[in-house]
Parts: C-alpha cells; structure tokens; sequence
C-alpha cells in the first residue's frame, strides 16, 4: 500500500480501509499466539499500514 494511492481516496474509505487493517492485525496476532502461524512480517506490515492511514487521516483532518 503506497501513500500515494492512500492520497486519493476518500475520508469514508480511508476509515474503511482502517477499520479493515484492524480486522486483519486482529486475525494475524491471534494467529501467531495460537501458533496457527509463523508469519511474524506479517503483523509488522499491517502495523505499518495502519499508521499510513492515519497518517493521510490526520494530514486530511488539518487540512479543512
């Protein structure tokens, strides 16, 4: 997920796309404590996803 592509979306679906990241972060980590799986990259790259939303949020927000 690039910042670029975050840039053009819309505020709904940039809180969309949040709400989706936290599902999928959810998923991962119970994944990993319940030893389902072994991809630890996994959880850092949804965590990176997560702060670019609500980073392109926040930039939005200050912006109107």
């Amino acid at each position: 997920m690039k910042a670029t592509d975050l840039r053009t979306k819309s505020v709904d679906d940039l809180g969309k796309e949040l709400v989706e990241l936290r599902k999928a972060q959810f998923s991962a980590r119970m994944q990993i404590s319940t030893q389902q799986s072994n991809k630890h990259d996994q959880l850092g790259k949804i965590q990176k996803d997560i702060a670019r939303v609500k980073t392109i949020l926040a930039e939005k927000a200050s912006q109107a």
